[in-house]
Parts: C-alpha cells; structure tokens; sequence
C-alpha cells in the first residue's frame, strides 16, 4: 500500500505546484523548452556513430588539411563552375 500513497502523494505535490506557480510563468518555462536547441536525431538514436561512419568513408578527407588550402580550393571551384557555365552559356548563345 505504501506505493499507492507514494504515487498519490508526488501527484498531488505536481498538481499543487502547477497550480501555485503564475500563468506567466509557465509561459515563460514552455518558450524555453520550445526554443531549447535539439540533438541532431542521429546523434540522439545512434551516438557517435554517424560520425564515426562518415570518416570512415572518407568524407572528412579535407577536415586534416589546413584551413587556407581548403578555402583556396573552394574558391578555384566556384571558380571553375561559373566559368563553366558562362562557357557553355556563351556557345549555346554563338550556336542560335
């Protein structure tokens, strides 16, 4: 019997303070929680896991280079994009 009184008894304490605390309050507690910033779901269910995978794939490749000659590749292939698409605009414009 004594859990039954326990269970009635944390139940009544909840109620009680819910009811005690102002309706602003609780607004405010409930924004908190809303605006709380959450665990990538895959970090949440699997761990380290994902992490774990996409290095070992190889997509952190670049993650061991310095950062200067990650931005200066970056750069070459934007580079290389738009002057490949102004190249292809440019003879599709020569060809009509």
């Amino acid at each position: 019997m004594a859990k039954g009184e326990d269970l009635i008894k944390f139940i009544t304490q909840r109620v009680v303070t819910y009811i005690d605390t102002p309706v602003e309050a609780r607004r405010e507690r409930k924004m908190e929680r809303k605006n709380r910033v959450k665990e990538p779901w895959g970090t949440k269910w699997f761990g380290m896991m994902p992490l774990g995978m996409k290095m070992w794939v190889g997509q952190w490749r670049n993650a061991s280079k310095p950062l200067y000659k990650r931005v200066s590749q970056l750069t070459l292939v934007r580079w290389w994009k738009s002057s490949s698409k102004s190249s292809k605009s440019s003879s599709q414009q020569q060809q009509r």
